[in-house]
């Protein structure tokens, strides 16, 4: 199966003081037929909750409905790599505003092109 940037996915996090995973929504980051297809990796970012804590370039989920997330929450800039037979479901995608607020903060963290730096 192939998936398409903006995408929301279900993944196994694992955690960094425990051997256990959870199930988690993330966001495809990376085209398919540029990366993934090639590779059988996706480039992905976090969505989480935590309103506790904030990262740099956090982007809020304005359009929950198409997202297929049932609360809101944040697209977090904490980006890896995953193979594709780790990917357990396709829940829905990324509204189009908020595919243009993930682009800005994708490159404005990793400081490429005009948004480079920090905001």
């Amino acid at each position: 199966m192939t998936y398409e940037r903006y995408e929301v996915v279900v993944v196994p996090f694992p955690f960094t003081d425990r051997a256990s995973t959870i199930r988690r929504p993330a966001l495809v980051l990376s085209e398919a037929s540029l990366f993934g297809a090639e590779t059988g990796q996706y480039l992905l970012a976090m969505i989480t909750r935590a309103a506790r804590s904030a990262w740099p370039f956090d982007v809020p989920i304005t359009d929950l409905v198409s997202t297929g997330l049932s609360r809101g929450g944040v697209i977090r800039m904490k980006l890896f790599t995953l193979d594709q037979s780790l990917i357990l479901r396709r829940i829905g995608v990324l509204a189009q505003d908020d595919r243009a607020a993930v682009q800005a903060a994708v490159t404005g963290h990793l400081g490429v092109g005009d948004g480079g730096g920090r905001r």
